[in-house]
């Protein structure tokens, strides 16, 4: 008995199919340009570069937080006067007394209306010397906490995202040791991005393999989308591969 294939599917089912997969394939932009927006900018530079994946989990640890967001994401949000006041405080010492007469007015105008208790960016409070104290450090990246927060919620959701599109690709008619790779590397790019994560923190050279993971992964959605939305509506059966 041969396998079911695309073709073997009513139009009911490949509607099923396809509206999943444009769904997902929707998703996944809107993911790619939540890194874009988030992550390109950590190095002040436009695009996204290995620089911005070094700076995010391994830190700019020539200088601090609060240094490399106010020269990455946050460059658009201060002066370059007040960009420079807040540089020259850092580096002379941070007293509490500068931060009162000078730097204090410009986060209160620039930042806190986010960077608070009860702002969109309350992890970031910049309420008060105290807590602005805790950004004077050196920027060592991702904390571990972060990583495993955000490790544990990537590692679940793109699992079962390619579990259920392996499902759907299943149906296509390929070379079996084709099909078998394709299932299996996207997997395989899984860990290798979010594995690197984690070895970026301590060596930036590993930074590479977080982008070539996520190229990989990005390259496998895009093949077993492209095949299983061709075959299922335009091609006729022509082997009983598995």
């Amino acid at each position: 008995m041969s396998e079911k294939r695309f073709s073997d599917c009513s139009v009911s089912e490949r509607l099923l199919h396809t509206s999943f997969i444009v769904i997902l394939g929707v998703g996944y932009l809107f993911a790619m340009f939540l890194i874009f927006s988030t992550v390109s900018t950590k190095d002040g530079k436009p695009g996204l570069s290995v620089e911005d994946i070094i700076i995010k989990y391994h830190g700019n640890r020539s200088g601090t937080k609060l240094e490399a967001a106010l020269t990455g994401g946050m460059n658009a949000y201060v002066s370059p006067e007040d960009h420079m006041v807040i540089i020259s405080w850092i580096h002379n010492g941070a007293r509490e007394s500068g931060f009162r007469k000078k730097v204090e007015p410009i986060l209160t105008a620039r930042c806190v209306s986010c960077h608070n208790p009860d702002g969109f960016m309350a992890r970031v409070n910049l309420r008060g010397y105290t807590n602005v104290m805790n950004f004077v450090k050196v920027d060592t990246g991702q904390s571990i906490s972060a990583l495993v927060r955000l490790s544990h919620i990537h590692l679940l959701g793109m699992a079962i995202l390619f579990y259920l599109l392996g499902r759907i690709f299943l149906l296509a008619e390929l070379p079996p040791l084709l099909k078998r790779i394709a299932i299996i590397v996207p997997f395989a790019a899984i860990l290798l991005d979010i594995g690197s994560w984690w070895f970026t923190k301590y060596a930036y050279v590993f930074a590479y393999t977080v982008q070539g993971g996520g190229a990989l992964m990005a390259l496998s959605f895009a093949f077993q989308s492209f095949v299983s939305l061709y075959q299922m509506w335009f091609m006729k059966s022509k082997t009983k591969s598995i």
